[in-house]
């Protein structure tokens, strides 16, 4: 029995600093590993963030040059007729898109699925208008029809979209 206790002296101290030790060392790693995920989080936003920033850029100038006001007066050439350039405005749209469809990684999603629809929108509206044109109308028709339409319009699907992707960029600062 006394050597029960002469031995249970020594262990029983040992097995409380032990515990003690443990306890203190988890939180110790916990805490690193803490620091680690934290100062890892910070680097990565370093390098991310420009590459966002950039793509909220490009995505606004491809709303920009898809706004139906531009692309008239970017595509439109003399002696064009209605369904040439219509047919142009559409591949335009489409090449931009095509562009810059990598973007919606850096995007949040319910932003990137309002510039989508502002794609489709505007070539809804393209084809709308050029629908109800004849099918020997100029280019000159079709691009007064598209202005005055744009003109009736309060807000553009591109205008919202645009003001979607700065308020975006506005929360992340």
């Amino acid at each position: 029995m006394e050597v029960a206790l002469e031995i249970l002296k020594y262990i029983l101290p040992a097995a409380i600093v032990f515990v003690g030790v443990y306890f203190i060392m988890q939180n110790f790693l916990e805490s690193e590993q803490r620091k680690r995920e934290l100062l890892y989080k910070t680097d990565n936003l370093k390098i991310i963030m420009p590459i966002k920033l950039q793509a909220y850029e490009r995505v606004i100038l491809y709303l920009e040059r898809i706004n139906l006001s531009n692309l008239v007066m970017r595509i439109y050439k003399n002696g064009m007729d209605a369904k040439t350039l219509q047919a142009n405005m559409l591949n335009t749209i489409r090449n931009e898109y095509e562009h810059n469809m990598a973007q919606q990684l850096y995007i949040n999603s319910r932003t990137w699925n309002m510039v989508k629809s502002a794609r489709e929108e505007t070539v809804k509206v393209i084809n709308g208008c050029a629908d109800q044109l004849n099918d020997d109308s100029s280019g000159v028709q079709l691009s007064q029809f598209i202005l005055e339409l744009v003109g009736k319009i309060d807000r553009l699907p591109t205008d919202v979209a645009i003001e979607a992707l700065k308020n975006d960029v506005n929360r992340a600062f």
